[in-house]
């Protein structure tokens, strides 16, 4: 029966959107109530949509709590470089985190929680096979690893005083035909800068298979962390060759140059992206398969290669309207 009133956060993006679709075809999914600065990227057949301002914290705290969901589903999270500045990306998580959590604690009929994080916060240390995702050392050195820590404790903290389930997941870059990806639109450069010393791999995901680990999470009321990465991975070099671009190998001084021309060019790279392509970046999804029932449909490699298959935007000038 559909009874659970399902909030979900962050409604508006590419992400947050898709998550509400999925969540509009469940069979136990009822009233459905989602915010965002923009609207929805996508339509949406009975979701009812607010928009709000993500330093409304009273605003946002009073649609919480009135509401009163049994899920929650906290997508709202602005990777740096995505579509906003690090700075602001930050600022505007933090803020909308704060309020949501806040309100959270009030919430009598909260049931589950599922939460955005990232594989960022285990920091430049690969997974090693054997150590289970609890014992992956937390060890965040970028701006975002650091704001998927602060989302993590605040969540932690939700579960500890109120008891409710709240399900963590840390997803990989997540690459789609729509979604704001600063690796995404990296990738999609003439020509990518790799750091030349080395040739690290890395995982990402692709953006159906993360919205679908959230409805997982939130219909089986999953309690505990998961990482949700693609099968396989793939290395910048690799990539590149992939999509046919031009190759840059870059160090030392070179290595802050390509960075600058990056962002001249479009593709900003932020520090976790950086940090991704010197050092790379793996994790293992065995808990997702353990605790959500979910595995990815689709690798690495073939997210990486359907980036490139995926349409440019086409600039058609106007033409001038004959008499």
């Amino acid at each position: 029966m559909k009874t659970r009133r399902v909030l979900i956060t962050g409604m508006g993006g590419e992400l947050g959107s898709l998550v509400a679709s999925m969540v509009e075809r469940t069979e136990w999914a009822g009233e459905i109530l989602g915010f965002d600065v923009d609207p929805p990227r996508r339509l949406l057949s009975r979701s009812r949509f607010v928009r709000v301002k993500p330093h409304e914290h009273d605003r946002i705290e009073t649609l919480i709590h009135d509401f009163n969901p049994h899920v929650l589903l906290h997508v709202g999270v602005w990777e740096p470089a995505a579509r906003l500045a690090t700075s602001e990306a930050k600022e505007c998580t933090e803020l909308v985190a704060k309020a949501v959590f806040d309100a959270a604690h009030q919430c009598e009929s909260l049931e589950t929680v599922v939460v955005r994080s990232g594989i960022e916060i285990y920091g430049p240390a690969s997974y090693s096979p054997g150590i289970a995702v609890e014992s992956s050392p937390i060890a965040p050195n970028t701006t975002y690893g650091h704001m998927c820590k602060t989302i993590e404790d605040q969540a932690t903290d939700l579960r500890t005083s109120r008891g409710v389930n709240v399900c963590i997941l840390r997803l990989a870059p997540v690459l789609g035909a729509h979604v704001p990806s600063p690796l995404g639109r990296l990738l999609r450069l003439p020509a990518i800068p790799y750091y030349g010393v080395g040739n690290p791999i890395f995982c990402v995901v692709e953006d159906h298979d993360a919205a679908t680990a959230f409805i997982q999470a939130a219909q089986r009321d999953a309690d505990g962390v998961v990482n949700i990465v693609a099968n396989g991975a793939i290395s910048m070099l690799r990539a590149t060759m992939t999509g046919k671009r031009i190759p840059l190998p870059s160090f030392g001084p070179g290595w802050w140059l390509a960075k600058r021309t990056s962002t001249i060019a479009g593709a900003p790279m932020p520090d976790h992206v950086a940090d991704l392509i010197q050092h790379g970046r793996l994790a293992a999804s065995n808990e997702a398969a353990h605790l959500l029932r979910f595995a990815p449909r689709h690798s690495t490699v073939e997210v990486v290669r359907w980036l490139y298959e995926w349409p440019e935007i086409e600039r058609i000038p106007a033409r001038m309207q004959v008499a």
